[in-house]
Formats: C-alpha cells, structure tokens, sequence
C-alpha cells in the first residue's frame, strides 16, 4: 500500500496544522537563541571590558591618541578654567579613571579654557589690608605689592593698579590677575587706645573699629560657654598711643580671670653685687 505524507499530514488536517506550528516555534527559538547567546556576545564583546585610563592633567593633543590606543571614544562636554594647569589640558572625566567598561565606550571631557573668564574689580578704596586681601581671594585675584604713600590712616587702600597702570572699580579683569594696592603709611598722627576692658567682644568692636583699628588675636583664656565672657586684656594697653589703623589684641574670659605675666618686666635674678661677690 502506498503511503502519501503530504495528503495524511496536509495543513488542511488538524495534524498537520500541529506539525507546522511546532516547526514554526522551534525554528524561532533557534533563531532567538544563536540571537542572543552567539551573534550578540560576539558583537559586543560580552565579558569583556576595559579599565578606563587616567587622563587627567593630560594636553587634549595626547589624548585622542591615547584613547583610540585604549579602543576608546572621547566627547568634549565641558570646559572650565584652572590657573593650575596649561589651557586645553584635561581637567576631569567620566567615568573616571579605573572603571570598567566596554571597547568603544565614549569619555566625557572637561577641557580647560585657553582664556579665563573675567570677573568684575572689586572696589576696595577706603577699606582696610585686610579687608582687600579677603575680598581679592573671594575674586579669585591675587594681591601683589604694596606701595606707601603718606597718608592719615595706616593701612588703608587709596588706589589699585595692575602692571603699574590704575584700574577702576568694575571693570572686567581676568581671574587671577595679580592687583598691587597703593595704601596709605598712616603718618604721624597718634591716638589713645580705647579701653575695652570688662565689655564684651561684640561691644568692644565698638570703639576698636570706630577709631579705625583692627582686631588682631583674640585669645579665649577658658570655657565660658554659659558665663559672661568679657575682655579682660588687650594689647596696647587703654590709653596708650598708637596710629589709626593699627591692631589691638585682646583676652576673653571670665570677668576676674587672672592674666599670666610674660615676664617682660621682671628683674634679672643676676645683679652687680651678685658679681661683685664672686
């Protein structure tokens, strides 16, 4: 008897409509498994990584190089300004140096700028040295020399200049530029110390910087937290002649605290007789 497949197993019958779907799903799930467990491991070079090299601090000229030679990719993304490095010198990156990634990865730079940004001058006329120097770094300027000139109050700024030539407030100068201050030597005019003895350090702030002095080292002889804390010895002493401008020192403790002599005024244990004896 001759036997015919095609007629007993034709799609029309209910066999073969099983015959062929079961084909079907298995054909797919070939073709999904050599997908994902041969073509793409091999495309992506699955368990293989990279450890991203350091390129911080390095010219941009190196780095293209450097990175193709590491079968790695670079976008610039960002750039900054540092005065610690040369312009066009890689500032940061990401991922940072030390992780793991794949070939072809691409790593983010920060670049940094050939020309700083500028800022505004500060107007420090009329202000103290210390004053200038704290709003100069604030600025991200740097202050350079200091010229005398006569003048009634010590230590206050009467001009600013860069390169020898003045510069006015507000006006645009690149980050850390270097500003030499012109201030004033304070003369000969002489002035009694306030006495700020037995008041406290904020109502001795008073009469200090209403005579144009400045507050120097302010020493804490004791714990007075939950106790009135008081000066109780400044330097000059009240009274004592100084010049607009200069610094008091002052001592805060307690009110009655006992204040170590430095000795200065003690007699020298060794005398005339002394010698004369030996």
């Amino acid at each position: 008897m001759k036997f015919d497949f095609s007629k007993k197993y034709n799609r029309e019958t209910l066999g073969g409509f099983f015959i062929h779907f079961l084909l079907s799903i298995s054909i797919i799930v070939i073709l999904v498994v050599i997908y994902f467990y041969v073509y793409l491991p091999k495309v992506t070079n699955h368990g293989e990584t990279i450890t991203v090299p350091n390129v911080e601090g390095m010219a941009f000229s190196k780095v293209v190089s450097f990175l193709e030679d590491h079968d790695l990719r670079y976008d610039i993304n960002d750039s900054s300004y540092s005065e610690d490095y040369p312009p066009l010198t890689v500032l940061k990156q990401v991922p940072a140096a030390g992780a793991k990634v794949k070939e072809n990865r691409r790593i983010y730079l920060t670049i940094n700028r050939i020309n700083p940004p500028t800022v505004q001058m500060p107007n420090l006329i009329d202000g103290s040295l210390i004053n200038a120097d704290a709003v100069l770094k604030g600025s991200e300027l740097k202050r350079g020399k200091i010229q005398l000139v006569p003048g009634p109050f010590l230590n206050v700024v009467q001009e600013m200049k860069i390169g020898g030539r003045k510069v006015e407030p507000g006006t645009r100068i690149p980050k850390g530029t270097i500003i030499d201050l012109v201030v004033m030597d304070g003369g000969s005019n002489t002035l009694p110390a306030p006495d700020v003895i037995g008041l406290s350090f904020e109502d001795a702030k008073i009469p200090l910087l209403g005579s144009n002095l400045s507050i120097g080292t302010v020493t804490l002889l004791s714990d007075t937290t939950g106790t009135k804390a008081v000066i109780v010895k400044q330097n000059p002493s009240p009274q004592e002649n100084i010049k607009v401008g200069d610094v008091v020192d002052l001592w805060i403790g307690e009110p009655g605290t006992p204040i170590e002599d430095d000795g200065a005024d003690e007699p020298d244990d060794f005398s005339q007789d002394d010698e004369g004896d030996n």
